[in-house]
């Protein structure tokens, strides 16, 4: 008897999941508990496996496409079984159109609308050739391509093809995905470990800059553009957001501080411990761990009617990933020490960007800390992630002239700014939790010293 693929739940805060890549086509027999599809989560990519034995009769959405949980995605059943019924108010789009489906839809392009359009063009083309020429070779430049990763734009990659070019040192940011939307798969990493080793090697060399010339007089039309489907991950951010700066009532707060002790005490602890590879990072996690320790009211959250006060510190660490934000959590932050805040940061921070973190990983922070610090970004403000009362948003550290005792000195400075829910942090009490975050990031021997 045919039965119904329906959208799994395969994490905690899911609503909806996007197909990434089906491992399977129609007319596969499939049994149960083999890989059926892998699916896009908010926070990751996983694979769905089939519920039953049978024949994949019917797909009824492709790949990039999105469905609600519960919503039927597929049809499972017996060889040439009439599934007229179950089609009844979810018809299937055809697999094989998928590929100009996409194309159709990352152009914001609708195709009946583009044949009537392509019919208009060829008219006025014959009736004008010297006018048309222009904006045909202008489409022809705006054609979507799938680019390298290094010009900024993220790569979709699926859970099998990360794990295949880490097993075989294949280079992902070499590689150009075949899959929908430019993504990443299994063949793709195949291709790539024919090419002859002599084509891996060296950095690739940059391309002469083109410079579009226009021509003196001419008009042009408004620019051509393509639309990409968000993924789960980007769609989760912008409603959390949402529900954060709209709501959540933001106040901030910004102090300088003093970075030269701790970076000489981060430099002995790598000398000692050259393994650990602590970061100044690390370092701050640390610090910031002791101190919400010491102001509890900002180790809190807001919980509706009541104020939820934590134990420990539980810092969720953002890291960025080619599909959006993520913040991995070290639990009880408070407790560890700062190699091994460092060896687990490193850690979590791996799995995040090949999006293997399980959602016990991610979910339940109670304090979070931003740093852009690395991109050269002095001072910004974050966002803050509901229902945490407060984040941390860490810029560069610098050399500056800084008067002491009547004479300027040099020092390592870094600003930092707190962003506070202000219907439980107020300002006094976040005033004081960075008075003391900064009292220990300048004078580090107090994290040895006990509380």
């Amino acid at each position: 008897m045919a039965t119904q693929v329906v959208m799994p739940k395969l994490s905690p805060t899911m609503e909806e999941g996007q197909v990434a890549r089906w491992l399977k086509k129609e007319g596969d027999k499939v049994s149960m508990g083999e890989p059926l599809a892998e699916i896009d989560t908010d926070k990751a990519t996983m694979e769905m496996q089939a519920l039953s034995n049978g024949v994949l009769l019917k797909i009824l959405v492709n790949d990039g496409e999105s469905a609600p949980l519960g919503e039927p995605i597929a049809i499972v059943g017996e060889k040439d079984e009439d599934i007229s019924e179950l089609l009844k108010g979810k018809k299937g789009k055809p697999p094989k159109a998928e590929e100009e489906k996409a194309e159709e839809k990352s152009e914001g392009k609708d195709p009946k609308k583009e044949a009537k359009k392509e019919e208009e063009t060829e008219a006025e083309e014959a009736a004008e050739p010297q006018k048309a020429a222009p904006a045909k070779e202008e489409e022809k430049e705006t054609k979507p391509t799938v680019q390298p990763s290094g010009d900024g734009r993220r790569k979709l990659i699926s859970p099998i093809a990360a794990r295949m070019a880490a097993e075989t040192g294949v280079d992902l940011k070499a590689v150009q995905g075949s899959g929908p939307g430019g993504r990443i798969v299994k063949r793709d990493i195949e291709v790539a470990m024919e090419e002859p080793k002599g084509a891996k090697g060296g950095a690739p060399r940059l391309k002469p800059l083109a410079l579009a010339q226009g021509q003196p007089g001419a008009t042009y039309e408004p620019s051509a553009y393509r639309d990409e489907p968000l993924s789960e991950r980007r769609r989760t951010i912008a409603r959390r957001l949402v529900t954060s700066l709209g709501p959540v009532p933001h106040f901030f707060l910004t102090t300088e501080i003093e970075m030269d002790r701790a970076a000489d005490m981060r430099q002995q602890i790598n000398t000692l411990y050259p393994e650990a590879k602590v970061s100044i990072n690390d370092v701050i996690i640390k610090v910031a761990a002791v101190a919400l320790i010491q102001h509890p009211q900002v180790n809190a959250s807001f919980q509706d009617k009541t104020v939820r006060f934590y134990e420990h510190a539980d810092i969720g660490v953002a890291v960025a990933t080619e599909n959006g934000l993520i913040t991995p959590v070290v639990r009880s932050a408070d407790l560890k020490s700062i190699t091994d805040i460092a060896t687990e940061v490193r850690e979590l921070a791996g799995r995040a960007r090949a999006r293997k973190l399980k959602p016990e990983e991610y979910l339940g922070a109670t304090f979070s800390i931003s740093n852009l610090g690395m991109f050269g970004i002095d001072e910004f403000t974050a966002v803050i992630n509901p229902p945490e009362a407060a984040i941390l948003a860490i810029g560069a550290m610098a050399e500056k002239p800084v008067a002491r005792g009547g004479e300027v000195k040099i020092r390592q400075m870094m600003r930092v700014t707190m962003s506070c829910d202000h219907r439980v942090v107020d300002g006094a009490v976040g005033a004081q939790f960075l008075q003391t975050f900064k009292q220990i990031l300048e004078n580090p021997l107090y994290l040895f010293l006990g509380s």
